[in-house]
């Protein structure tokens, strides 16, 4: 059973309840997914209910959400998407713990209770990292010494932009990360990380209010770069970051980071894709690896982020979503 609400018309729950907080999170996969997972995993009588808000809502409405998750007793944690910096903003200080990800990015994606806490996590670092790794084979930036555009610069983007520019990843590290945004303000947090990540690759920020201002940035990405639609256009919004005039790089990789909606992005790069030879990904393996981080710290047990036992919760939400 799942069931959604809005802000103003969230219920105490009856029953031990797992949350997402989304804008459509009726349409996700995650609701035949998660009780198959639960089944298997071995977590028994949980209700997953979504919570939908407007994307930028006004802070009372996210204070409303984390409170109530907070001092509810059978409300036990949740998934983040979309909000994740609005959210952060709005009501860092009602957490009693806030990990040092979160902290330094100034966003959150999973709400847990540990230990009488009500805790803070920004688990995108590790899922983003984690769906990057399983397409790009190891010492791609080595071998292409190539670049990174992310189209956006919410908390997907900054989470991506922190992995891939680590310092223990050594020369396999984009050559120059690339940032577009229709706000400056997020442009200047993004910066703002990167700076204090201690972070040696370049990053390059530009302003981009209209779709043809990312066109211009893809024009002058070297071959065998990554394009990464990190915007939520397609998904929680209509639309896409760029114009049907657009030409990727040769050889590039598009990722959109969603696998569901009127997902323009990857339409235009599978219309490119024999032509400029690119390597066309969804957001699909991206949300196996969020959930099963969020899972994980929520109901407090190990999984495994690859093998055979995270393979098999893959063909469960495979199967699920067929």
């Amino acid at each position: 059973m799942s069931r959604t609400f809005h802000y103003d018309t969230l219920e105490p729950a009856s029953k031990p309840t797992f949350y997402f907080v989304g804008v459509t999170t009726g349409r996700s996969s995650i609701r035949t997914v998660f009780p198959q997972w639960a089944r298997h995993l071995g977590i028994q009588d949980v209700e997953l209910v979504g919570i939908d808000l407007p994307p930028h809502a006004p802070p009372r409405r996210y204070r409303a959400v984390v409170q109530f998750l907070k001092d509810d007793e059978l409300s036990l944690g949740g998934l983040v998407t979309t909000h994740k910096i609005d959210l952060y903003l709005a009501t860092e200080d009602l957490f009693d713990y806030i990990d040092p990800l979160a902290r330094l990015m100034g966003e959150v994606s999973c709400l847990s209770k540990k230990d009488g806490q009500f805790c803070a996590h920004a688990k995108d670092p590790y899922s983003s990292g984690l769906a990057l790794d399983a397409f790009l084979p190891p010492g791609y930036w080595s071998e292409h010494s190539s670049d990174v555009f992310l189209i956006g610069a919410g908390g997907s983007a900054i989470a991506i932009d922190w992995y891939l520019s680590r310092p223990e990843r050594g020369s396999d590290r984009p050559r120059r990360v690339v940032a577009s945004n229709r706000s400056p303000a997020r442009l200047e947090t993004l910066r703002k990380i990167h700076e204090q990540s201690a972070n040696e690759v370049t990053l390059e920020t530009v302003l981009a209010p209209r779709p043809l201002n990312n066109d211009d940035v893809l024009t002058a990405l070297p071959s065998y770069s990554v394009v990464i639609n990190a915007t939520g256009l397609g998904k929680d919004a209509p639309g896409s970051p760029l114009t049907d005039d657009a030409v990727f790089p040769l050889h590039s990789i598009a990722w959109d980071l969603n696998y569901r909606g009127d997902l323009i992005f990857l339409d235009q790069a599978r219309k490119q894709q024999e032509e400029r030879s690119l390597k066309v990904e969804d957001g699909w393996i991206y949300f196996i690896h969020g959930w099963t981080q969020v899972v994980s710290e929520v109901f407090h047990i190990d999984i495994p982020t690859s093998g055979p036992e995270f393979d098999e919760l893959a063909n469960i939400a495979a199967a699920a979503r067929a």
